[in-house]
C-alpha cells in the first residue's frame, strides 16, 4: 500500500519552496523520497531553507537558487539547472505568490497586475518551462496552489481572489491539453492556513474569529497538512486524477448551518 505514494526517483521543482506551504510540500516530497529544488524570490531564504531541509535528507537531495516566477530568465534558468542536478523534472509545485489587501476602490491597477503576474501568469511561464521534458519523458505532475478565495469572497483581497479563481481556469486547461503527453495537472486549494504571508490577517484578528466560527474542525489548518496533499497529486495514488481542484480546508465550504461552535462560542451545558 505505501508504495503508491512511493517518490523514490522522483524530482521536484517547488516554486515559493522556502517557506510556508510551499516548504512543507518540499519536506513532504523528501520524506516520501523524492528529491526537490526550491527557489524562491530571496536567496538567502533559499540558502537557509535548503540547509534545513538537508538535515533529514542526503546532500544532494535538496538544492534551490534565487527565482522570480516574474522573469522568463529566472524561470529558464531555474529549470535548466534543476534538469541538469537531477536529470529531470516529475513534480512542479507552483506555490509562489504574494497578497495585497485594501479596499477594491484603493487597489491600483498595477497593483493588480502585479498579484496576477505572480500568481498565473508566473504559474503559467513556470508549466512551459518543464512541459518539454515532461513531455520527452512521458510523464509528469503538475500541483498549482490555488486558494479558499478561487470559491468564496474574501473581502479587500479582489487582485488575489481573481488570480486564484483563474488559477483553476488554468488547472483545467492544461489538464485537458497534456494529459496525452502523461502530464496530470491537479490543484490544491488550502484553507485558512497562517503563513508568513497571511499571518497578521488571521491570528487573533476579527476576521480569523469569524473564520473559525465558520469552519466545522474549529481551527486554522497547518501547511504540513496541505503537503500530504501534494505527496498524494504527486504520487502513483493519483495516476487518474488530472483536472481536478482538491480542496482542504477543514469543512469550511461545507459549513452551512450546523452544530459545531467555535470553542468561546459554545452555548451554555
Amino acid at each position: 500500500m505505501t508504495d503508491r505514494f512511493n517518490l523514490t526517483g522522483q524530482a521536484a521543482l517547488i516554486t515559493g519552496g522556502a517557506s510556508g506551504i510551499g516548504k512543507a510540500i518540499a519536506q513532504a516530497i523528501l520524506e516520501a523520497g523524492g528529491k526537490v529544488w526550491i527557489g524562491s524570490r530571496t536567496a538567502e531564504k533559499v540558502e537557509t531553507a535548503v540547509e534545513e531541509l538537508s538535515k533529514s535528507a542526503g546532500g544532494d537531495a535538496v538544492l534551490g537558487q534565487s527565482l522570480d516566477v516574474t522573469d522568463d530568465q529566472s524561470v529558464e534558468e531555474t529549470t535548466a539547472k534543476a534538469l541538469e542536478s537531477f536529470g529531470r523534472v516529475d513534480i512542479l509545485v507552483n506555490s509562489a505568490g504574494i497578497i495585497i489587501k485594501k479596499p477594491t476602490q484603493e487597489l491600483t491597477l498595477d497593483e493588480f497586475n502585479t498579484v496576477h503576474e505572480s500568481h498565473v501568469t508566473g504559474t503559467l511561464r513556470c508549466c512551459k518551462a518543464v512541459a518539454a521534458t515532461m513531455k520527452e519523458q512521458g510523464s509528469g505532475s503538475i500541483i498549482n496552489i490555488a486558494s479558499i478565495s478561487s470559491f468564496v469572497d474574501l473581502v479587500e483581497v479582489t487582485a488575489y481572489a481573481a488570480a486564484k479563481s483563474a488559477i483553476l481556469g488554468l488547472t483545467r486547461s492544461l489538464a485537458n491539453e497534456w494529459a496525452k503527453y502523461g502530464i496530470r495537472t491537479n490543484a490544491i486549494a488550502p484553507g485558512f492556513i497562517p503563513t508568513d504571508l497571511n499571518r497578521k490577517f488571521l491570528e487573533g484578528t476579527e476576521r480569523g474569529r469569524r473564520i473559525l466560527e465558520n469552519t466545522p474542525m474549529e481551527r486554522f489548518g497547518t501547511a504540513d497538512e496541505i503537503a500530504g496533499a501534494a505527496v498524494f497529486l504527486s504520487s502513483p495514488a493519483a495516476s487518474f486524477v488530472n483536472g481536478h481542484t482538491l480542496v482542504v480546508d477543514g469543512g469550511y465550504l461545507a459549513c452551512g448551518i450546523g452544530d459545531s461552535f467555535a470553542p468561546w462560542a459554545r452555548p451554555d451545558e
